[in-house]
């Protein structure tokens, strides 16, 4: 639909290189018309002619850039020999009746209610916008992974809070605080004018991201490596791993210079990218490592991987056991998910799964935003 959308466009752009005077409302009607009728090769020149061109001085040379443009030698020869149709001529409506179309269906737009070039340009990029959003990481161009990059640095994850243990000062707070009264009832004499009160505050809860980085998982683990940097900028408490056959920590990589700059470092520090997956061991490292003195207690832990494990699948599931009772919560997300024929039935997923709170998939834009609205 893209390539379509840009192939019309680009006619249009064809006919103000011809000299015609072609606005920009006018591109944008002969786009949509064509979009949505699914015309064949004869209707599509009546649609260009009437939607492009009002001038019936302009109808030769519209011919021409028509055949070269759309690659053909001539135009058809009944459209070659008949280029004025019965009951084709303009009415008093603006309108031109062509076969297959009815009447009053192709308006042509008057130059003073033609769209700015900024909006139709507004209009074009949130389209492309939607498509990339949709499309699977694993499926973008070295140009759309820049854009799509863009995107991805605009989410910010809402990340649960919990309540810490020390008591602080609160108006609205639910508990009476009798060292505050006393004190401040000096000032009046002794009489407790003003009863102090005090409240647990809360804080945000760790968030860990455990990111696969074996071959398969490949062209995800930089989508969601930027997805950390984005949580890092939106202010949250994040810390990043990276595991294939072993568990690396690269969090602090990612907090230091440009996105790029990270990404760059991290990949060379990550020995074993796209490499193999030992989902188990890696987990087992982490939890020996964090787990009981660490942020693992009481965090958010999101992993990512496409559960293919290597190892066995019983020190996956110990490892998945221990760090359940140390999370606060844990989401797993499978870029496999994304395909609706796709079915948990992998060793490793299937040991997984009764430990996890939350299972997403992550192969495009609009699935790490349901992710980050889920960390809730």
């Amino acid at each position: 639909m893209t390539q379509e959308l840009d192939r019309l466009v680009g006619f249009g752009r064809f006919l103000r290189a011809r000299c015609l005077p072609v606005g920009t409302g006018r591109i944008l009607t002969f786009s949509q018309a064509v979009s949505s009728l699914a015309l064949g090769p004869e209707d599509l020149y009546w649609a260009a002619r009437t939607s492009l061109v009002s001038n019936k001085d302009h109808f030769e040379a519209f011919d021409q850039a028509f055949a070269d443009y759309f690659g053909a030698e001539k135009l058809p020869e009944e459209i070659a020999a008949q280029p004025e149709r019965p009951g084709s001529e303009p009415t008093e409506m603006g309108t031109i009746e062509v076969e297959g179309v009815s009447s009053g269906a192709w308006e042509l737009p008057d130059d003073k209610t033609e769209e700015s070039d900024e909006e139709v340009a507004i209009r074009i990029t949130a389209s492309s916008t939607e498509v990339l959003r949709t499309k699977s990481f694993e499926d973008l161009t070295d140009e759309e992974r820049a854009r799509v990059a863009l995107l991805i640095r605009r989410i910010a994850p809402i990340i649960a809070r919990r309540e810490v243990r020390r008591l602080r000062p609160d108006v609205h707070g639910d508990r009476f605080d009798l060292r505050r009264t006393l004190r401040g009832s000096l000032r009046t004499g002794g009489e407790p004018f003003r009863r102090a009160r005090k409240g647990r505050r809360t804080k945000l809860r760790p968030l860990v991201l455990i990111l696969d980085v074996s071959g398969s998982m490949s062209p995800y683990a930089r989508a969601f490596l930027q997805f950390g940097l984005a949580a890092m900028e939106a202010g949250r408490v994040v810390e990043v791993f990276c595991f294939g056959t072993r568990l690396t920590r690269v969090t602090r990589s990612l907090k230091t210079g440009d996105t790029e700059g990270a990404l760059t470092r991290v990949a060379a520090e990550v020995s074993d990218w796209d490499g193999g997956t030992r989902i188990g061991g890696s987990l087992y490292e982490l939890v020996r490592l964090f787990g009981q003195h660490g942020f693992l207690r009481g965090s958010v832990v999101v992993l990512c991987s496409d559960g293919l494990e290597r190892g066995d699948p019983a020190q996956l599931e110990a490892a998945m056991g221990r760090l359940a009772r140390l999370a606060h919560r844990i989401v797993w997300v499978n870029p496999l998910k994304g395909s609706p024929q796709y079915e948990p039935l992998a060793r490793g997923m299937a040991a997984a799964l009764p430990h996890v709170d939350t299972f997403l998939s992550g192969h495009n834009v609009a699935s790490l935003e349901e992710l980050a609205e889920s960390l809730g």
